[in-house]
């Protein structure tokens, strides 16, 4: 590690994934934007994750590389010869497989920091720090940076401008009521890759319903892109159900930017989802949040001491879940885990807002 943190000017950070996990990301760049903050931060990720710069103010620079498709080995080599040209001071990388240590070494940066795969990388990296996966995620990207600034409580914090919040409260019109926003999607990778963690539709009609004809509330649905299959599918339950309409705004499409979306769980006093970047944003803003899980963990997706922010599970399938990724890269066929009885999750919400 370099003698003097001033030393430091040019920093890389290395972190592959979707957006959820670079918000999940986003207390280790701060605590070495923190640490370094002379330097400047060039943040390296895939081009899906690219608006994670929108969020804070402490990126610098980001630089795409859509490493998992396409030739990979050509990619590879192409980011290296970018980074060597870069003539970085310190890389800190989140990968956990040897191949990332080697990279790393081949950049030429003096200071390499990443994740302990074996011998190869304590001998490659000039610290290789020890993976525990078992644990809420955020806290196992900053065990990257603890040796450098210790820090017990772990919260990812988004920085929103507050004309996003005021634009989404305009659109919502709650008149008094409390605003209850719904995003029922979750991406389109993650279907392609058989990673199932959607409710089905019919559970969100019914809570859309039942909490539309309750006067204290406004429910509001939204998604992105990737969600117009299921949002046309609850509007289409919707459109025969009778329930008080003037409780409930459908403002899919009206989202075109992660900053909009954030505006709009910031407007809302309660955001209901599954476990999709949606969730994350809400954790990023510190707001009320419930998310039904089914194969995924809770305890690593979420942070346990904050009661903000409430895991609905089944509570009759406790034997088999969580199952991904500890015990598969893929959804079972039976996916017993997501019968999530929808009065389970109004009651969530009502004891939730009171």
């Amino acid at each position: 590690m370099p003698d003097n943190k001033f030393e430091i000017k040019k920093v890389l950070v290395i972190n592959f994934g979707g957006i959820g996990d670079q918000i999940l990301f986003l207390p280790t760049l701060k605590a070495i934007k923190e640490i370094y903050e002379n330097a400047s931060i060039t943040f390296i990720t895939e081009p899906r994750s690219k608006s994670i710069k929108d969020l804070v103010s402490y990126i610098d620079e980001i630089i795409i590389c859509d490493i998992k498709t396409g030739n990979k080995y050509f990619k590879a080599l192409k980011l290296l010869f970018d980074i060597r040209k870069g003539k970085y001071d310190i890389v800190f990388s989140c990968g956990g497989s040897q191949f990332v240590s080697v990279l790393l070494f081949l950049t030429d940066i003096k200071n390499r920091i990443g994740y302990n795969s074996g011998k190869l990388s304590k001998f490659l990296l000039t610290k290789a720090v020890k993976l525990n996966k078992q644990q809420y995620a955020a806290d196992m990207y900053y065990d990257l940076v603890r040796h450098l600034k210790p820090d017990d409580e772990i919260l990812p914090e988004i920085e929103l401008p507050q004309d996003y919040e005021n634009q989404a409260r305009d659109i919502i019109n709650p008149q008094d009521k409390q605003v209850i926003l719904m995003h029922p999607g979750v991406s389109k990778l993650s279907l392609q890759k058989n990673i199932i963690k959607f409710w089905d539709v019919k559970s969100w009609s019914d809570l859309i319903v039942d909490l539309s004809n309750d006067n204290k509330y406004k429910t509001v649905l939204c998604g992105g892109p990737d969600d117009k299959d299921i949002i046309d599918k609850i509007e289409a339950k919707l459109s025969i159900a009778d329930f008080n309409k003037d409780n409930y705004l459908n403002l899919y499409g009206r989202t075109k930017n992660i900053l909009q979306l954030a505006g709009l769980i910031k407007a809302s006093d309660l955001l209901v989802c599954v476990d999709s970047a949606p969730m994350h944003i809400a954790v990023g803003l510190n707001k009320k949040l419930i998310s039904l899980f089914g194969p995924t963990d809770e305890k690593k997706l979420l942070p346990s001491n904050n009661s903000n922010f409430v895991a609905v599970t089944n509570k009759y399938s406790a034997s088999c879940r969580p199952c991904l990724w500890d015990k598969r890269q893929a959804s079972c066929e039976r996916l017993k885990c997501l019968n999530i009885n929808y009065l389970d999750v109004l009651k969530q919400i009502t004891s939730t807002l009171y």
